[in-house]
């Protein structure tokens, strides 16, 4: 039996079931490996293109292949997942925090305030479509000003640095940020979903969820026992500003399938906002793209 690699994601599920045993308790043979690196740029100026890299582009360039399970935004695993870059597992998926923050002085006060404005986003990754998602009912295609600063650390120090006006934040850095006193303008709540290997053992992947959900019962029960983690992923910088004492429980998952439905009206989602340029034309369907008892009987 071939070792399950779990590189955790920026959420305290992992880090809990790890501390807990509970891998160990589901028989889950395992190697906790914490990932390094990002392919993106972090820059508070409008980049050239082909510089641009976000959570898209480190799978589709094999950044994320040393992990049995890797997650991100739906709309990327989905993406990606019917693109050839793996299985979108279909049993289960997760919810986070979101939103757009502004300084405490910035004369942004309302969502329709943010025409025209910059907002710092991490390009085909969670803020750049939860971004579009929620300004859309309060402004103009036109009026979306989305800038391409980087992942979520560079955008946090950008925004706190005062670089940029606005920012796309989630999870951890998103109560940091309102501990420093920034201001939430609009909540972009969104779905994270999981991508793994063609070949990986789905009862491995069982095993894995299984874990992760006794930990979410006792974030549940008790979350303030927990956010000492965040520690673990946030970079050297900022711990001696952030008291994780005042932080929340951050990404839920739910274990509930991610079913046809919502692959096939994310795929014209994605499609209907040209956020894909290319690579569109020969996606593979649901039964194929996602693994898990949905399509466990699929021809592919």
């Amino acid at each position: 039996m071939s070792t399950f690699v779990i590189s955790p994601h920026m959420r305290l599920q992992e880090w809990v079931a790890h501390d807990k045993g509970y891998f160990n308790a589901e028989g889950l043979k395992y190697e906790f490996k914490t990932r390094t690196g990002s392919p993106s740029v972090k820059s508070a100026e409008p980049l050239p293109k082909d510089q641009i890299r976000g959570a898209y582009q480190s799978i589709e360039s094999g950044m994320r292949q040393t992990t049995d399970v890797s997650c991100a935004c739906h709309w990327t695993i989905n993406m990606a997942a019917a693109a050839g870059h793996g299985k979108l597992w279909g049993e289960a998926y997760s919810v986070t925090p979101s939103g757009i923050y502004v300084p405490e002085d910035s004369s942004v006060r309302n969502p329709e305030d943010l025409a025209n404005i910059p907002i710092s986003v991490g390009y085909q990754s969670g803020s750049h479509y939860s971004t579009i998602q929620s300004l859309e009912p309060f402004l103009t295609k036109e009026e979306i000003n989305l800038h391409f600063g980087g992942m979520l650390f560079q955008r946090l120090e950008l925004l706190i640095d005062r670089e940029v006006p606005a920012a796309g934040l989630f999870g951890g850095p998103l109560y940091l940020a309102e501990q420093l006193g920034f201001r939430k303008i609009l909540d972009t709540t969104f779905m994270i979903a999981a991508l793994v290997p063609d070949a990986v053992d789905e009862n491995d992947v069982r095993k894995y969820y299984r874990a992760l959900k006794r930990a979410q019962a006792d974030i549940d029960f008790r979350p303030e026992q927990y956010t000492h983690f965040y520690k673990k992923f946030f970079p050297k910088r900022w711990h001696d500003v952030m008291d994780v004492r005042r932080f929340g429980p951050g990404e839920r998952l739910v274990f509930l399938p991610y079913d046809q439905q919502i692959f096939d009206s994310t795929q014209r989602w994605v499609e209907d906002r040209g956020i894909f340029e290319t690579g569109l034309e020969d996606r593979m369907d649901y039964a194929c793209s996602v693994a898990g008892e949905l399509t466990s009987n699929a021809e592919c």
